[in-house]
C-alpha cells in the first residue's frame, strides 16, 4: 500500500523529503511531480525497482529511461558534454527538456540505449523534485507516469494513489502538474535534433 505525502509545491517540508529519499534508497518506487507531468522514479542502481517500473508501464527492455539530475554539474557526471553543448544546457536547465547525450561510465549499462550508449538526462524546474534530488545526492531513474492505453499522463495525485496504490511505495502530492511531456532533444550529433515535441520550445536549438 503506497504512502501518501502532501508536500508544499514551493516550500517542501524537509522532514517529508527526507522520508521520501529513504523510501527510494530502500528500493521503493515513487510517483512525484515535475515541471511537466508526474513521473515514476526509483534508485539509479536498483534493478528490482527498475523491473517493477517496466512492468507497471509495460515497457520493453529497449525503452530509454531518464536520469533526473539536480543540477548541470551532476548531469555532466553522467554524460559526455563538450563546451558547445554545455553552453546550450546552461541556458536551458532547469527546464522542460530531456536531452539525449552520450553516457559516461557512471551510468549503469541497463539504463543506456543498448546500441548507441546514450542516456536521457534532465534537470526539472520543480521545487519538490529538486529538493528530493538534493536529499538523494544522486539522480533518480525516471519515466513519465503515462499508463498503457491512456491518451495522457496521470495528473491528479489522488487518482494516482487510488489506481496504483498496490504498485507504488509512495505518491507525493505536489498539486496538479499538467498533461504535457518534456521536449526531447538529441545532442549527440553535429546539430540538435528534435526527437519529441513537448512543452519545451525547440526553436532556441535550431541551427541559425
Amino acid at each position: 500500500m503506497a504512502q501518501f505525502f502532501q508536500i508544499h509545491p514551493e516550500n517542501p517540508q524537509h522532514r517529508l523529503i527526507q522520508q521520501a529519499a529513504e523510501i527510494v534508497r530502500k528500493g521503493g518506487v515513487i510517483a512525484y511531480p515535475t515541471d511537466s507531468a508526474y513521473a515514476i522514479g526509483c534508485h539509479i542502481g536498483d534493478k528490482n525497482a527498475l523491473d517493477r517500473i517496466r512492468a507497471l508501464r509495460q515497457l520493453d527492455k529497449n525503452h530509454n529511461f531518464t536520469l533526473m539530475c539536480r543540477d548541470l554539474s551532476e548531469l555532466s557526471s553522467y554524460a559526455k558534454v563538450d563546451n558547445q553543448v554545455y553552453r546550450m544546457l546552461k541556458n536551458h536547465t532547469p527546464g522542460q527538456y530531456t536531452f539525449i547525450l552520450e553516457a559516461t561510465s557512471e551510468v549503469p549499462r541497463r539504463l543506456m540505449h543498448p546500441k548507441r550508449k546514450t542516456i536521457g538526462l534532465r534537470v526539472p524546474d520543480n521545487a519538490i523534485a529538486l529538493a528530493l534530488l538534493e536529499e538523494m545526492g544522486e539522480p533518480l531513474m525516471s519515466v513519465t507516469l503515462h499508463m498503457p492505453g491512456d491518451e495522457y499522463p496521470m495528473t491528479d495525485p489522488y487518482d494516482i494513489r487510488d489506481g496504483l496504490q498496490h504498485q507504488l511505495d509512495l505518491v507525493i502530492d505536489g498539486g496538479y502538474c499538467g498533461l504535457d511531456v518534456t521536449t526531447v532533444i538529441d545532442l549527440t550529433g553535429e546539430v540538435p535534433e528534435l526527437v519529441r515535441q513537448g512543452i519545451g520550445d525547440f526553436s532556441p536549438f535550431e541551427p541559425a
